[in-house]
């Protein structure tokens, strides 16, 4: 089946997933797992996206993400892309991590945001790699229920709002609202035309944009960037002949307006080789600050 289009807007929800290619581990240790959160944190701070819910498997993860000005694929772009180099060159491994792209389905707050959230902390369970969810170190359950000091990822203040007026109260309500959860159902026989879960009107507004999911593959490039700078609009002669101010460029050529690494190079005359040693060497240093 062809793959649905990606619907964006300020101010969406999604639940978002990506396993490993081939179905293997995404995180080796506990410490892919910690970088992959700072990874996360910084895509987040970027992006200005909130991240109301998460869980790291060994071969998939599970976010619910808010983004505010509705640029959920450029920050998923950085998110997998930047973890991929960074679990490639700690284990000395070439070729893809993630397998494909990442799926994301549209949420409606008022009917479903809670009840997703409470799925993805509810993943260890489920698949019996816990008994309990708070069991689980490597979900937002711990954070949101007052056990841990919520990681600087996680936004906890609307969940909790929406379980009483008072901090504790809404964090005693939420862990009985995920054990709740453990006995019910799960929610994605409800999911419309592959990728929008909500109410009858919520979906009505969106699901002419997923309508056609079979006969479009994909959002066409030219679509998908309508308006941004050209190449030599951003590597003007003054941008070039500064190697620094160059290179700062081309992080942002890559990162922030979606252009390939092999587009760069050709533009600047570049070997690929040489242009992807650079944006490792870009990545590293984002790391590092």
């Amino acid at each position: 089946m062809s793959r649905p289009l990606r619907i964006e807007f300020a101010g969406a929800l999604y639940h978002v997933t990506s396993r490993g290619n081939g179905r293997k581990p995404i995180y080796r240790d506990d410490q892919d797992r910690r970088s992959f959160l700072e990874v996360l944190h910084k895509v987040k701070q970027r992006h200005h996206w909130l991240c109301h819910a998460y869980c790291l498997m060994t071969n998939h993860y599970h976010l619910v993400i808010e983004t505010p000005e509705g640029n959920l694929s450029r920050g998923m772009r950085q998110l997998n892309g930047v973890y991929t180099m960074y679990f490639n060159r700690r284990h000395r491994s070439v070729g893809h991590v993630f397998q494909g792209r990442y799926k994301a389905i549209l949420v409606e707050r008022e009917s479903y945001l809670l009840e997703v959230c409470r799925y993805v902390v509810l993943n260890p369970v489920r698949l019996g790699t816990v008994k309990g969810p708070g069991d689980w170190r490597w979900s937002s359950y711990r954070g949101t229920a007052g056990i841990d000091r919520p990681h600087a990822v996680l936004a906890i203040d609307w969940i909790l709002g929406q379980m009483g007026k008072r901090k504790r109260e809404g964090m005693r309500r939420y862990r009985a609202f995920v054990r709740e959860g453990i006995e019910r159902g799960v929610i994605w026989k409800e999911v419309k035309g592959q990728s929008i879960l909500g109410e009858d009107d919520f979906i009505g507004e969106f699901i002419d944009h997923v309508r056609g999911y079979k006969e479009i593959k994909e959002i066409p490039l030219g679509q998908r960037y309508l308006g941004r700078p050209g190449l030599k609009d951003l590597f003007s002669e003054k941008v070039i002949r500064s190697r620094e101010i160059r290179n700062e460029m081309v992080g942002k050529a890559v990162g922030e307006w979606g252009y390939s690494q092999r587009e760069v190079a050709d533009y600047l005359k570049l070997h690929y080789s040489t242009l992807s040693r650079l944006m490792k060497g870009i990545e590293t240093s984002t790391n590092k600050t």
